[in-house]
């Protein structure tokens, strides 16, 4: 090959590395993920709350293998949607679970309400409605992240409808603003999620959720992500990330965990170092944050017969990062579950 033909072949490589680049930063959906495909048909439960009309986008899929009756509940994190949960829902679904997966208000493909006053409690509200509405009584929960936060209060709430709890790498499990983690208004909060971009995504992502690995199969949830902040209700869409950033902030779960008497299992990556307001927080109180070897450890000392699975090797997505095995503990744990209630 000729040195021109070298260099050309170089710029050609460059061009297609920035294309590339370029293309992530491009795809845009609007403020309610319109434009990004689910991987099931997404239903809608429509209701009024706060002198509104809301709709609560959700899954509802079938079991694809032998029915076995019960019915699994996924709750997505505060970055994550009822889209994210694709392969727990196929392993659920093929091992006889009925699996609803819902948007929770504020999230995704869900409304997006003005003047709307979250809550932790008003949002497990919202989620036991729904299932209401499906005429379901009893579930196992599988939460993740901010939505293990909120599972735990949804069990705390409504401790006869839940089966089993799974908590999947969740948040909450210290009192961030206790341990000082100073107060940002909401107007600062937006203002740091308006510079939202892929390349800020991906990059919390590779070190937080995936230990410092990023695959090309992470892509699509990091695009999900970015496409909503380019969109065209990106304004929509940081407001509500700021609403929810301060709802979970100030309303800790952490110090009801003693009360919960559900059979739990908490799935822990320990090179998970998630914690909310760590980069407002001075360094001495980030060294002290999101140690979750720690804190998986000292949670499941807290519930009651608690049963840790810690990944030595995962970070905050186990359930993205390694679904096979992460799949193969969580039906492991349901079956003990269902073992110990027959």
């Amino acid at each position: 090959m000729t040195r021109a033909a070298m260099l050309l072949a170089g710029l050609l490589g460059m061009a297609s590395i920035v294309a590339a680049a370029a293309g992530a930063d491009d795809v845009t959906y609007g403020p309610r993920l319109e434009g990004f495909e689910y991987p099931h048909p997404v239903r809608t439960h429509a209701f009024e709350t706060q002198r509104q009309h809301v709709e609560m986008a959700y899954l509802d899929v079938a079991p694809a293998g032998r029915a076995n009756g019960r019915t699994a509940l996924l709750l997505h994190g505060k970055n994550f949607c009822a889209a994210t949960w694709e392969q727990t829902i196929t392993a659920l679904s093929e091992a006889g679970y009925r699996v609803i997966a819902p948007d929770q208000v504020g999230f995704c493909k869900s409304s997006k309400p003005g003047g709307y006053q979250y809550a932790l409690a008003g949002l497990a509200h919202n989620t036991r409605g729904l299932l209401e509405s499906l005429e379901i009584e009893s579930t196992v929960v599988v939460g993740h992240s901010m939505g293990g936060m909120l599972a735990m209060r949804y069990a705390l709430m409504y401790p006869e409808a839940v089966e089993h709890l799974a908590l999947v790498g969740p948040i909450g499990l210290e009192d961030w603003k206790a341990m000082g983690v100073p107060f940002q208004p909401v107007e600062q909060v937006y203002a740091s999620e308006l510079r939202t971009t892929y390349d800020s995504i991906r990059a919390y992502q590779t070190s937080v959720y995936y230990a410092g690995e990023w695959r090309s199969e992470f892509e699509r949830w990091a695009r999900m992500q970015a496409g909503m902040y380019a969109g065209p209700g990106r304004e929509v869409v940081a407001w509500h990330q700021a609403l929810t950033y301060d709802m979970l902030m100030w309303q800790p779960v952490v110090y009801g965990l003693p009360a919960l008497r559900i059979p739990t299992t908490l799935f822990v990556g320990v090179h998970d170092r998630t914690a909310l307001g760590r980069g407002a927080a001075p360094p001495e109180v980030q060294a002290r944050l999101g140690d979750y070897r720690a804190l998986g450890r000292r949670t499941a000392d807290v519930i009651p017969g608690a049963v840790l699975v810690e990944y030595e090797d995962l970070g905050h997505s186990p359930h993205i990062q390694d679904p096979e095995r992460f799949h193969r503990d969580l039906l492991n744990a349901l079956s003990r579950a269902d073992s110990r209630s027959d």
